[in-house]
């Protein structure tokens, strides 16, 4: 996949369009190679190796093609992503999926390819991925990282408010410790006239300075 991961996101699946669609351009190319060889076998030309050639060249491209067509599933969103020479990227973040569905013609089931129906809060609606491979394990992944961000979701926000509710606490404390600093200071003041006038030890002073201070 050519599309960055965000911080902290994992990719949980990667599949591609099914491999029939290759089929056509790999009996074409085979054509095209064999063609060509029979030539050269029988009118020994440097021409008759371009059937081979060409084959070859298509065949690549075409699988090349194939490779980079592909669905990804992250613990964040799923990606559709094409192109060869250019670059196509559509992005669907599991919080925007309301539902997932897919179905199969006979051959589909045969083949185990079929179309997915990606339905989302935006204003496009729906995404269609056709030709899918694996369309039910494709679904299921969705379903399962839907579930898992959710629960992802909870977590944090249960983190955020236990860490906002413990900055209320001490900001609580630390007011009520403002608010008692005035008659702190009037305390230690009549403690110390105590002590300068002899109705206190130094002993009796300090412990009760240490259990003033520490209140």
């Amino acid at each position: 996949m050519r599309t960055p991961l965000q911080k902290g996101e994992k990719i949980l699946l990667v599949t591609y369009s099914s491999w029939t669609s290759l089929v056509p351009p790999f009996l074409l190319a085979l054509a095209l190679v064999v063609v060509g060889l029979i030539i050269v076998w029988r009118v020994p030309s440097v021409w008759g190796w371009l059937g081979p050639v060409l084959g070859v060249g298509y065949w690549l491209l075409r699988y090349s093609t194939w490779k980079v067509n592909l669905w990804v599933v992250t613990n964040f969103r799923v990606v559709d992503e094409a192109g060869l020479l250019t670059h196509y990227a559509k992005e669907s973040p599991l919080d925007k999926i309301n539902n997932v569905s897919y179905d199969q013609t006979v051959l589909g089931r045969l083949f185990n390819y079929g179309h997915v129906e990606i339905q989302t809060a935006a204003e496009a609606g729906a995404t269609d991925y056709y030709n899918v491979n694996h369309p039910k394990k494709l679904k299921d992944t969705i379903t399962a990282a839907q579930a898992e961000y959710k629960n992802w979701q909870f977590g944090n926000q249960a983190q955020q408010m236990a860490a906002a509710m413990d900055a209320r606490q001490v900001g609580q404390v630390a007011a009520a410790k403002a608010a008692d600093a005035p008659a702190i200071a009037q305390e230690l003041e009549r403690l110390f006239e105590l002590k300068m006038k002899g109705a206190l030890s130094e002993d009796e002073y300090n412990r009760a300075k240490a259990r003033l201070l520490n209140h």
